[in-house]
């Protein structure tokens, strides 16, 4: 097939086909990844020994850029691999790149196969004459783009050569949350650096552009605030006085600090509240903080869909917990929700006093399906939303009446509220062939995702970013589309969206004034932020290992993050594939309890799941057990689980590379004969 574009894509290709590093900056729909096919072949038809990855950040977009852009296109002159996390492939991708010309991969797999020595599953970023790296954007910061930009940085710092060529595609680099121009400029040319490229748009064919990609009509669908009409909000009243009981139950100086309940400031707090408690092995605190967290998330639930959703929430939370009384904490929090369950349970199914949200978002939603063909996407902040706002579609007779076909999609993972890759991509078929008209998602479709020509866009109680924002609104493709925001009345999300509408229009600016530097200008603050930035990874890898040798395993304890029950010492730990930390005394077993069997998609090489570990005494979730080379079984501990106990005193780590020990990698012979097997 013949690879032909557009005038403005044949003006930001230049740059790329004179073997320059670009990102091409041009809007969503405006056919990056056309850009970078025909790059792509032009590379490998000119370049001697070609041979070209493609990064993405999601797993998804590995399919969806092999079947409809690269392979269509390429696929019969060259040898090109899609590999993913999902892929059994990704074990030898040192192989698959040899005999590949073209691999297109998420990130994670090339960064994993530049770390991973093994000769079949090694490769270095010389091995490549092109890397393409889509939505790059997130080159910055931890992000995995930048570590491997990094390395990639720091070889043209020490003049190493050979490095590929560098195409990077974004609709939007973003300001990095600044509002002044100076700073937006800072932010776009840090962008650069990381990316060692120029940044190019189109100048001479603007018009084009604008009307290949036409720009959704935006409206503003606002709902007057609930206090200030009749139907006020007794059943969110009754919440906010459940947990004033709570806070009168902490001590004074505690409930003082936390700001308004039903805002995300107070989750922050009560999550910074419950880590004080357990660091300072005060249960009452922490048990509080994690209560105080279940009944604002019922408020938010409340505040963006039906009193029912946030009801049901709360009443499974302590229906888990009923039978795991500890202390007089428990009681009491228990006492307190069961007092209450059947007048909040009243409340919440009276409809005088239901969410003027969701009667606003049913009018959005009639008007556009009048039209039978119309297609429709539903930004929701989380998980837990989309499935409340599935019910709440089905469950309503004037969407149905309209014919209203919903489907969800979320993140993939392994959690329970979470989609398998393959439910991923059958939904979103389902949705490009018409089985379903409209996609209840969370941000994970913002990104990339190729929906079919879309004529409503609606973020419902969302806050956000500029780059979403844009990513969001280019869903809506159609012709004459509308993106409509859904929120209260002088509400944050109004006030967010504003800001994000002024920090679009500044991100055009930033990325002008990087163009209209002169080269030398250019290239002398590049070349300073990128010796910046390879000598403050030197000296972050330093601080790392530090921290790693500042106590030794037997200085550091490890309790149970619920009942303070301690349940190990650092000397019983082992990691498995530096991912897997895993418990090797027998004597751990009398800690837990194995519940029900994990199931996880995709197989792995070494290892499979087990059940679920919960601990005796308070029935927290500890991780899982796994199968170890389909001999041993050990159990596998989430580091969340747990607080850590060492001579400088309690911590709470979020990851297992923030502890301050090293912890030994698992040696078969050593640790199964010493202990014995399981």
């Amino acid at each position: 097939m013949d690879c032909n574009l557009r005038p403005y894509q044949e003006e930001v290709v230049q740059a790329a086909l004179r073997g320059e590093n670009s990102i091409i900056w041009l809007p969503t729909g405006g056919g990056k990844t056309r850009t970078a096919v025909y790059i792509t072949k032009k590379h490998l038809e000119t370049t001697a020994n070609a041979k070209v990855a493609v990064l993405v950040n999601k797993v998804h977009l590995v399919d969806q850029h092999f079947a409809k852009e690269f392979r269509p296109y390429l696929g019969s002159t060259y040898k090109i691999a899609a590999i993913s996390g999902d892929s059994n492939e990704k074990d030898l991708f040192g192989c698959l790149v040899k005999a590949s010309d073209l691999v297109i991969c998420t990130a994670q797999i090339l960064e994993n196969a530049l770390i991973n020595m093994e000769e079949e599953k090694h490769v270095e970023l010389t091995d490549f004459t092109l890397l393409v790296i889509d939505e790059c954007h997130h080159t910055q910061k931890e992000s995995v783009y930048n570590k491997i930009m990094g390395r990639y940085v720091e070889k043209k710092v020490r003049k190493e050569g050979n490095l590929p060529q560098i195409l990077g595609l974004t609709a939007s680099p973003g300001t990095g949350g600044n509002k002044q121009l100076d700073k937006a400029v800072e932010h776009v040319l840090q962008i650069c650096a990381n990316l060692d490229s120029v940044i190019v748009s189109t100048k001479e064919f603007t018009p084009v552009l604008q009307k290949v990609v036409p720009r959704p009509k935006k409206q503003y669908d606002i709902v007057e605030r609930r206090t200030l009409v009749l139907s006020s909000d007794p059943f969110g009243d009754h919440l906010k006085a459940m947990m004033l009981m709570i806070h009168e139950y902490m001590p004074p100086t505690v409930s003082r600090s936390l700001r308004e309940m039903g805002t995300q400031e107070y989750e922050a707090d009560v999550v910074e509240l419950e880590k004080e408690g357990v660091k300072k092995e005060n249960r009452l605190i922490a048990q509080c903080a994690l209560h105080l967290r279940q009944y604002n998330d019922a408020l938010l639930i409340n505040d963006t869909v039906r009193m029912v959703d946030a009801f049901r929430g709360l009443d499974e939370f302590y229906n888990s917990r009923k039978t795991k009384l500890l202390d007089g904490t428990d009681i009491f929090l228990q006492g307190l929700f069961d007092e209450n369950r059947v007048e909040l349970k009243q409340l919440a199914s009276n409809d005088r006093y239901e969410n003027p949200k969701l009667a606003q978002l049913q009018c959005t939603l009639q008007e556009e399906f009048n039209d039978e063909n119309s297609r429709a996407v539903l930004f929701s902040k989380t998980r837990r939303g989309t499935h409340c706002l599935f019910d709440w579609v089905n469950s309503n007779p004037e969407l149905q009446r309209v014919n209203i076909r919903a489907g969800i999609l979320t993140g993939a993972g392994t959690g329970a509220n979470h989609m398998t890759q393959n439910e991923q991509k059958e939904t979103i078929k389902h949705f490009r062939t018409g089985i379903l008209n409209l996609l209840i998602s969370t941000s994970v479709a913002e990104e990339g995702l190729d929906i079919p020509e879309c004529n409503l866009v609606v973020r419902y109680g969302l806050l956000t970013n500029e780059i979403a924002q844009q990513q969001a609104s280019g869903r809506a493709r159609a012709m004459n589309s509308v993106y409509s925001v859904v929120a209260e009345e002088g509400g944050r999300e109004m006030r967010r969206e504003l800001t994000n509408e002024y920090l679009e229009s500044l991100t055009a600016k930033a990325i002008d004034q990087v163009q209209q530097m002169s080269p030398s200008e250019f290239r002398r603050k590049i070349s300073k932020l990128q010796k910046i930035a390879v000598m403050t990874r030197i000296q972050a890898e330093r601080k790392k290992d530090e921290r790693k040798q500042r106590y030794s395993p037997s200085q550091v304890q490890f309790q149970c993050r619920e009942c303070f029950l301690l349940v190990c010492s650092g000397e019983d730990l082992r990691k498995i594939e530096n991912a897997h930390h895993v418990n090797i005394n027998p004597e751990f077993e009398r800690h837990y309890i194995a519940g029900g069997q994990v199931v996880l998609e995709k197989s792995f090489e070494d290892w499979e799941p087990g059940r679920v570990i919960s601990c005796k005494n308070c029935g927290k979730e500890w991780g899982m057990e796994i199968k170890f080379k389909k001999v041993v079984t050990l159990p596998c501990l989430k580091i969340k689980s747990f607080s850590m106990k060492t001579p400088g005193g309690k911590s709470t780590p979020r990851q297992w590379k923030d502890v301050e020990f090293q912890v030994k990698e698992f040696d078969f012979l050593e640790d199964m004969t010493l202990n014995g097997p399981h």
